[in-house]
């Protein structure tokens, strides 16, 4: 039996999405733009608490990044590659993060009569929602204030520590304050990350299921606190 005129007339073709499309591929660029993110971010953890070693010791690591790659590549070119990527993996992640939510509202258009609605995941979607504009903002300003200087005292003119020094003064303690809240923004979005890959990657079950939620939390607490021991140290006294 044909359909009728006005149906065959009006009736689009479903285009086919790849594998980038789908939700599967969403997860994946999700996934690994947020490994990406995380591998940098110890690595630039690692450099922090070269501060605790002296001026000296912090400016030297500060100078090895601008000059990576040297004399095979031009000055700060590899770090560009490294800016350029990480840049490239948060718009990703973002782009994934984004589709996938309307993805998921959009299956589920017509809210239930009865509101059961799970205070964990209620928590969740909140900490990576208002977590992640926090966390932007947070960039843009960790940035102007210790990478350009244009927002720290001692001006763009100033080495790396003194800079470091500057930032975190004890008269600036809402800087302190505001990068503290920012970190612990960082961990509660890094833990839902990587139980939500060990989800994905099919890893969560009945057995694995708490040891799996511990090295979530506790690789999260452990960025968190080697980010945090520097602006805090600084804001005491310690470096100086």
């Amino acid at each position: 039996m044909n359909p009728p005129a006005d149906t065959a007339k009006t009736a689009k073709p479903r285009r086919r999405s790849g594998f980038l499309g789908s939700s599967n591929g969403k997860k994946a660029v999700m996934a690994i733009t947020g490994a990406v993110m995380v591998i940098f971010l110890v690595g630039h953890m690692a450099g922090n608490l070269k501060s605790f070693a002296g001026a000296e010791s912090f400016n030297t690591y500060a100078a090895f990044l601008r000059t990576m790659g040297e004399p095979m590549l031009p000055y700060r070119v590899l770090l560009t590659v490294v800016e350029v990527v990480m840049v490239v993996a948060v718009v990703l992640h973002m782009w994934s993060a984004i589709s996938l939510a309307r993805r998921a509202s959009k299956a589920r258009p017509v809210k239930y009569a009865a509101k059961r609605k799970s205070r964990a995941n209620g928590y969740a979607v909140h900490t990576m929602r208002y977590g992640g504009v926090i966390i932007v903002l947070f960039v843009i300003y960790h940035l102007l204030d210790l990478t350009f200087g244009t927002a720290n005292p001692a001006g763009g003119g100033a080495t790396p520590y003194d800079r470091l020094v500057e930032g975190f003064a004890p008269s600036r303690w809402w800087v302190t304050l505001f990068y503290v809240l920012a970190l612990v923004m960082v961990g509660l979005h890094l833990r839902h990350g990587l139980w939500s890959a060990f989800q994905t990657l099919g890893l969560a079950s009945s057995r694995s299921y708490r040891p799996l939620k511990a090295v979530a939390a506790g690789l999260s607490a452990l960025l968190v606190i080697g980010f945090l021991v520097v602006p805090v140290a600084v804001a005491i006294g310690v470096i100086k």
